[in-house]
């Protein structure tokens, strides 16, 4: 109950602080995944295309994914010094496996008859992609993007010990200091929060781009319209 007193005492004296260092960190880990689905989606799409390049490129993002967080960012540091932005290149690296594995798995995951029937209807590469195989994977490579997210919250909280500031320097105070629990509960508990919230609304996304549902959305508005 002590506890509770002293993390609500603290909100209450530092929340505009709590509420920067909120911001700090939900912007690094979306910068992160954002330039790592710039990157990725069109590896994925690559890869896809060219199978003998899947295992290569694919062995080397799962290499990426086995670096400790704490190894990562310290060598980063070595080459890019302290700060936000090498927080944000160490979450866009620890990104690009889950996007560019669900986009490969996306594309290859069309059946073959829709591309056929497309290749019939005399579509070119381009269309086919944009206008086939990327709405059929979408919600594939959101499943993707859902996890990059989910991951770089929580990597991102180690940048903290680099100078890159967000909840996790909140923790760290937290630790350094005698009594901490409400402090370290003060970083944690909004760091906890903003990943099961990411993980819902990318939850929510990746069933609303799927076939399945787009299918029963478009009878739905075919049937309102008819009865217009």
């Amino acid at each position: 109950m002590e506890t509770l007193q002293d993390l609500w005492a603290y909100y209450t004296m530092n929340g505009t602080y709590v509420w920067d260092q909120f911001i700090r960190h939900f912007l690094m880990s979306a910068y992160g995944v954002l330039f790592a689905a710039i990157v990725g989606v069109p590896v994925g799409i690559l890869i896809a295309r060219f199978g003998k390049l899947s295992g290569w490129v694919l062995s080397l993002t799962n290499i990426i994914q086995t670096i400790p967080a704490l190894a990562m960012l310290a060598v980063l540091m070595l080459a890019m010094g302290l700060g936000p932005n090498t927080v944000v290149m160490s979450l866009f690296l620890y990104s690009l496996l889950p996007i560019i594995k669900n986009t490969y798995t996306g594309i290859k995951s069309v059946e073959k008859h829709v591309l056929e029937a497309g290749r019939a209807m005399g579509m070119t590469r381009s269309q086919m992609l944009f206008m086939v195989e990327l709405p059929l994977s979408m919600s594939v490579i959101m499943a993707g993007l859902r996890t990059a997210l989910v991951i770089a919250i929580g990597v991102a909280t180690i940048g903290a010990f680099i100078g890159g500031g967000g909840l996790g320097s909140i923790i760290i105070r937290g630790t350094n200091v005698t009594d901490g629990a409400a402090i370290i509960l003060a970083g944690a508990i909004p760091t906890a929060l903003m990943a099961v919230v990411a993980d819902l609304l990318m939850s929510w996304l990746e069933r609303m781009l799927s076939p399945a549902n787009r299918k029963v959305v478009a009878e739905k508005t075919t049937s309102a319209e008819t009865a217009t």
